[in-house]
């Protein structure tokens, strides 16, 4: 047997005018991916079957760096349950309980009257959270005949790997449409894989919504590209619409922070629109495929206000309002006066959204999304400092800024500044094809007795590139100020840069400039620079690769098993338990115990227990946190020394943000305006000893070298 590591922590974190004239636009339309004649059909199902080999490559390759990671085939299934941290376990739980129940219907009943996951309240789970996934999950292995030859934990991970490998094949056929060749499409996933560090992260958080809802969003990103491009038959763009409408319903249901997401796409639609790139019904259509999406998650969700209260359901009616009035011609004026218009439609859009969002707030009386808005606040030093929610979003690391190592190691493996020139390219030559759009209609055009010149410009026929230069800046922004986002980013550099290195109109136009015309030259110089860089990128990347795949780990965490192993043998099957968000998650999963608090911090109600449970790590008097959890009608609390005893770190231990929340002094010796120093002991350190005052409300009984669990009496 092979030696193995024992892992006991894995952690890293971590839119445009018709052309009637026959000018020659620098970026003219890509070669068309089916172009007639059988080298050409070839050619296609050639370029299928390998961008679905890169696809299964990237399935396969996540699933090994798992398996190897934990040795998962082989632990005990409480270590492969716990090995799905924090809210990934809370997820799981779900599908287990799904894949548990006595039938279909009975485990939707337990969903829909939960009283497990936020004791004493029952709670809709199908409606607080984005579950669906679970819920098709499980019917499909309850009803497919597999129960045989695959355990349920192994159906629902292999799903969400094989889910990844059709992410890489969206990015793969995103580069292939916008360069015209598969080779670009392959180069694209292969920038993808070997980038994994910082393009992915799903082979050790499976159970994340963005694991789930990520792939959906890469096809709707191919699907739009494909329905942007000019001069499509009406057949070919209802294919577009079709693919449009699911991925992005898929995509709004697996994932609670749809809504961000959607709203900086449609920041990106209302550019592409605002600046005449792309025809407005187009741009209506993917709105309206948007609206639709979260309508209909809105209504699964039970009516989830959160979704009908978001930025972005405030957005798209106020851009419909403007397409109204703007009307979808434009009419001649100053390049000047279309400047103004630009900035009065982009300032009247956003005053819009904010009226109507601020009336649907009021009418629906939301509050839960709240924190979100102070923790953006408070990031870029607005707002109340003390505000525990927002100091302890701030204090995890996957909400802190881009971290710029990110840049060094995307540049080691090639496309980092191969993306960086092309995105600046494509924002500059965006910048000069709205130029020329705006010049063909200024007040100088159709001039009396002159014929009207052609609407042609830079970008006529590739509308799709100025919608991914402005979507990419979107993205880029948001993963540059959250450190997760960057999941979102990082994609699009190896789309565009793969794009860049493969793109036929790209290399026809330099080599016209050599006077080199012949486009048989033209083709063989950008599939040999595709196929140099790939090879380059395989020289560099694949050893490191195939070595990693030879370190072997086992997952490891004798600690915690011991404490779901002692609650399941030494408590009541309705017995409820307390602790921090993150263990409680898998102590739900693992024990089936009630619980009341979790890491799920979407519900402003939830959020104020989870503060006044945690008081057990402040500064207050036993009879004080007794009652708090009489109130909450908790049976054990579950300490942890790591978090009771963490040393202070910027003021960022949980500890620290209890006190400066309650007006008390930390112990790092921080001191704000308003605090106080207090004389109470730290309670999760003083009930240790056990004297007569903290005897009598809570009772030790279990203790190992990371956990102390006491009854509350």
């Amino acid at each position: 047997m092979v030696a193995r590591k024992r892992n006991i922590s894995i952690k890293r974190e971590t839119g445009y005018q018709e052309s009637t004239e026959k000018q020659k636009p620098v970026l003219a339309s890509s070669q068309p991916i089916i172009d007639g004649g059988i080298l050409m059909v070839l050619s296609v199902l050639i370029g299928i079957g390998v961008i679905a080999g890169v696809g299964y490559t990237h399935a396969k390759y996540m699933a090994t760096l798992h398996e190897n990671w934990m040795w998962f085939s082989n632990i005990k299934e409480v270590e492969r349950e716990i090995s799905f941290r924090t809210e990934s376990g809370l997820y799981y739980s779900y599908y287990k309980q799904m894949v548990n129940a006595p039938s279909i219907t009975q485990g939707l009943y337990e969903l829909t009257h939960d009283n497990l996951t936020e004791h004493p309240s029952t709670i809709n789970v199908l409606e607080r959270m984005n579950i669906y996934q679970e819920v098709i999950l499980s019917i499909l292995y309850r009803i497919l005949p597999i129960k045989r030859v695959l355990e349920p934990i192994f159906f629902y991970i292999n799903s969400v790997f094989a889910l990844h490998g059709m992410l890489v094949c969206a990015l793969c056929i995103t580069s292939w449409l916008l360069s015209g060749s598969w080779l670009a499409g392959a180069l694209a996933g292969s920038l993808y894989i070997f980038n994994r560090l910082d393009t992915t992260r799903v082979e050790y958080v499976i159970p994340l919504r963005e694991s789930f809802s990520l792939p959906f969003l890469w096809v709707q990103v191919a699907a739009i590209s494909f329905y942007f491009k000019p001069n499509l038959s009406k057949t070919k763009e209802k294919f577009g619409i079709g693919m449009i409408l699911p991925a992005t319903f898929a995509f709004c249901l697996c994932w609670q922070f749809n809504q961000f997401i959607m709203l900086l796409q449609a920041l990106s639609l209302f550019g592409v629109w605002i600046l005449d790139m792309v025809p407005a019904y187009k741009v209506r259509v993917v709105l309206g495929c948007e609206v639709v999406s979260l309508l209909a998650v809105c209504v699964l969700q039970n009516v989830n206000t959160m979704i009908l209260g978001s930025l972005v359901m405030s957005f798209i009616p106020a851009t419909f309002l403007l397409m109204y009035i703007r009307g979808d011609t434009l009419t001649p004026c100053s390049i000047p006066s279309r400047i103004f218009k630009v900035a009065f439609y982009s300032i009247t859009s956003l005053t819009l959204m904010i009226i109507l969002n601020i009336a649907a707030k009021t009418v629906l009386r939301l509050e839960a999304d709240e924190h979100i808005f102070k923790f953006l606040l408070n990031k870029f030093g607005v707002g109340n400092p003390r505000d525990f929610d927002s100091r302890l979003y701030l204090c995890i690391e996957a909400f802190g800024f881009l971290q710029l190592d990110t840049f060094e190691r995307m540049s080691r493996l090639l496309v980092f500044p191969i993306y960086l020139l092309t995105h600046l390219s494509l924002l500059a030559v965006l910048f000069i094809a709205v130029m020329q759009n705006w010049s063909n209609h200024s007040h100088d055009v159709g001039v009396k007795d002159h014929p009207v010149p052609k609407h042609s410009h830079l970008l006529s026929a590739r509308p799709d590139l100025a919608f991914h230069a402005i979507q990419a800046v979107f993205f880029g922004a948001l993963g540059m100020s959250t450190l997760r986002m960057k999941y979102l980013w990082t994609p699009y550099m190896c789309v565009l840069a793969a794009f860049a290195v493969g793109d036929f109109k790209t290399w026809k136009c330099m080599l016209g400039r050599l006077r080199i015309n012949q486009e048989v030259v033209v083709q063989i110089a950008r599939h040999l620079t595709t196929i140099t860089v790939l090879a380059l990128l395989l020289a560099i990347a694949l050893p490191p690769a195939l070595k990693e795949l030879e370190d072997l780990k086992e997952f490891w965490d004798p600690d915690t098993v011991e404490l779901m192993e002692w609650i399941k043998s030494n408590t009541a099957p309705a017995a409820s338990l307390t602790g921090s968000m993150q263990l409680m998650a898998g102590i739900k999963l693992s024990t089936g115990r009630p619980i009341t608090n979790h890491p799920h911090y979407e519900d402003k109600h939830l959020r104020i227990k989870t503060k006044e449970l945690y008081q057990y790590y402040a500064k207050r008097e036993p009879q004080e946190v007794h009652e708090l959890m009489r109130k909450y009608k908790t049976d054990y609390i579950i300490l942890e020394d790591s978090i009771c005893l963490a040393p202070s770190r910027g003021g960022c231990r949980l500890p620290d943000l209890l006190d400066i929340d309650n007006g008390v002094i930390p112990d790092s010796g921080q001191s704000e305006p308003g605090l106080v120093k207090s004389s109470t002991p730290r309670f999760c350190d003083e009930v240790r000893k056990q004297t007569p005052e903290y005897a009598k409300y809570f009772k030790h009984v279990f203790t190992n070298k990371t956990f102390r669990i006491y009854k509350v009496l």
